[in-house]
């Protein structure tokens, strides 16, 4: 028996215990671990047949063919490593280090095998990813209020009455956070364009029209201004810019927050009354926050928890203070670290500003917007690709040399997550192929002829250097597979107070407080692309094959169109055009579509990303907006 950790993108990050039984994998959820709670949600059920899947790659591949298609040979391990390392040679040589971009996000959350990859990338000077694909705009937008995006320990959910989920569908994204607030007897409320899982199952759903959250949240910050529903010591104790906020919010008329919205007057004032009465807290989604009113929105709704006397009042993120600039090697750099935007990948391949490409822990291929531009510039430009992966992904079949991955049973890790504050641990107890990212940096660094000594590290010294900077040791971690580390979110604004009026919004060129701006007219449908129930992001499609690829559409759009249930359909728009079924229901709003996200194209044809926006939101780090998407439907 070995303890393991799921190390997927997701909020959970479950404690496991796993053991090889008749030759098989099998796992159940830690029952020790306060919050993942004995089981595993149906994703987490997967992993067995993921790790133990045929399809997975063994040896190392070189293409032979055009980029894109199955035509690649075997090579050996040697002549896979040479390749490599003489391409990174000739692009250090000819183009400079800068030119070559390490492209990882959190397919592989594991804290030495997602970082430590970077130190061979950090010694060798190259360029490196400014992350922007998820959580930036909302992240942005909470250290212009509060100085840190960390929130509450959701262990103390236990001291509070009433959650609103804002943006999030936790029953298939955070299902042990959600069954932890339903077994703390907390009132739960959604506030989402869709009536999802989520909401089906909560005791309020306030179905807020797409793009219009911030005007929604003003409207109900306004109604606790004008009726004093707020807590008056903690406002003027805590709070900087309360009165030239107060005079702002009061010139919002609710009768146009409602046309707006969708949510009648009466339901924005009963919001605002039982939020106080109950002083409510809120969960913050990421993706709503994918769109160019996504930073506003995040600014204006986490200022209601502070109203009712929350010095922190929502989740978000937590981070636990693990050291990522020694796991990745920052300190090893002898030049400027050059970061390139995420989401502009395709325009610095386009200015020919990467010559080399190294992707691990990513898919882009699948999960990147606008997808007929990227492929197209991938196919056009001389750039050389690796790729460390399990499958034969989209992404890998663009590769130049692809190196077999090994899964997380298949390698020591410790693991953190962004929902809760504990450290987990992730034991060898299998070996099937390839190898772990933390074991290929190894081996390009020794085939470069490096010697510095931080290059070679062992997992497990890392790991104990990691913990003791903690105040814990690694044995304490191997004891119950989990420790727990003290949260101690505090404010961190140029003030020390939670600023209404925020002066890191008016440095970075943006009005201090919240603006709502009205929807783009003559504008199609909306098209909204959440993740999928049982991928995470791209992830699982091979192993779970029966994806929801539905365009799901309200009846409203669906007659205009003369449309009709499981027709095939045409999706269109200026970046590409897509055909699928459709699904007709009221769970969908009138001007909204909605398709989930990632699934594989080399497996389906396409993916809703044929169709995504990739422009950015420039006001809030360059972060994504694939749900400002606006396409037509019509039928084939």
């Amino acid at each position: 028996m070995k303890f393991s950790a799921c190390m997927r993108d997701c909020y959970d990050t479950c404690s496991i215990i796993s053991k090889i039984e008749d030759g098989n994998l099998k796992i159940i959820g830690n029952p020790e671990h306060p919050v993942t709670s004995g089981f595993l949600c149906p994703k987490g059920n997967l992993m067995p047949k993921w790790a133990a899947s045929k399809d997975r790659l063994r040896v190392p591949l070189i293409r032979v063919g055009e980029r894109g298609v199955p035509d690649f040979k075997e090579i050996s391990w040697d002549e896979a490593l040479n390749i490599t390392i003489s391409k990174i040679k000739e692009t250090m040589k000819k183009f400079g280090s800068d030119k070559i971009l390490a492209y990882e996000f959190s397919g592989d959350r594991g804290i030495i095998n997602h970082y430590f990859p970077l130190r061979f990338f950090n010694y060798i000077n190259a360029s490196l990813l400014d992350h922007a694909i998820c959580d930036r705009a909302g992240h942005e937008a909470l250290l212009d209020i509060y100085g840190t995006s960390v929130g509450i320990d959701p262990e103390d959910l236990k001291k509070y009455k009433l959650l609103v989920y804002w943006g999030i569908n936790p029953v298939w994204t955070n299902l042990h956070g959600f069954n932890l607030a339903k077994k703390y007897g907390l009132e739960l409320w959604v506030v989402d364009p869709v009536k999802t899982a989520t909401a089906k199952r909560a005791h309020r759903h306030f179905p807020v029209k797409a793009g219009t959250d911030t005007l929604f949240a003003l409207a109900v910050a306004r109604v606790m201004v004008e009726e004093e529903l707020y807590d008056k010591e903690f406002v003027s104790k805590n709070i900087a810019g309360f009165e030239e906020f107060k005079n702002y919010v009061l010139k919002i008329s609710l009768e146009y927050a409602e046309s707006e919205t969708g949510i009648n007057k009466q339901e924005i004032v009963d919001f605002a009354r039982k939020f106080f009465e109950r002083r409510g807290i809120i969960h913050l989604g990421y993706g709503f926050q994918k769109s160019f009113e996504g930073g506003e929105a995040v600014r204006a709704i986490s200022l209601l928890p502070a109203l009712v006397g929350h010095r922190i009042g929502f989740l978000y993120d937590i981070k636990v203070g693990i050291d990522i600039n020694y796991v990745s090697g920052t300190f090893l750099r002898t030049k400027e670290m050059r970061l390139i935007p995420q989401m502009l990948l395709h325009e610095y391949l386009r200015r020919d500003e990467i010559k080399f490409l190294f992707v691990y822990n990513a898919n882009p291929l699948a999960s990147y917007p606008d997808q007929n531009k990227l492929r197209k510039i991938l196919k056009e430009k001389d750039v050389f690709i690796v790729v460390h992966e399990l499958f034969l992904t989209d992404t890998a079949l663009y590769a130049d040399i692809i190196f077999p991955a090994n899964t997380f049973f298949e390698r020591f890790d410790i693991v953190d997550s962004f929902f809760h504050p504990y450290i987990l641990l992730n034991e060898k107890i299998m070996e099937i192929a390839g190898v772990s990212n933390y074991e290929l940096s190894v081996l390009l660094a020794k085939r470069m002829g490096i010697k510095n000594e931080f290059l070679y590290q062992s997992e497990e010294r890392i790991a104990e250097n990691i913990l003791n900077k903690l105040g814990f040791s690694l044995d304490q971690l191997r004891d119950k597979g989990f420790i727990k580390i003290a949260l101690r979110p505090a404010i961190k604004t140029k003030s020390g107070k939670i600023e209404f009026y925020s002066h890191r919004a008016l440095s970075r060129g943006l009005p201090p407080f919240p603006v709502y701006r009205e929807q783009p007219e003559g504008k199609k449908l909306r098209l909204l692309s959440p993740t999928y129930q049982m991928t995470i992001s791209s992830q699982y499609h091979n192993i779970y094959k029966k994806v929801d690829t539905f365009l799901y559409m309200n009846p409203q759009d669906a007659a205009r169109r003369g449309i009709r249930e499981g027709d095939c359909v045409e999706v269109f728009n200026e970046m590409g055009k897509i055909r699928t079924k459709i699904r007709i229901t009221k769970d969908i709003p009138p001007g909204v579509v909605l398709m989930y996200k990632a699934f594989w194209p080399s497996l389906l044809g396409w993916n809703v990303n044929f169709l995504t926006n990739s422009e950015v939101n420039k006001d809030y780090g360059n972060a994504s907006v694939f749900h400002s998407t606006w396409v037509d439907v019509r039928k084939v």
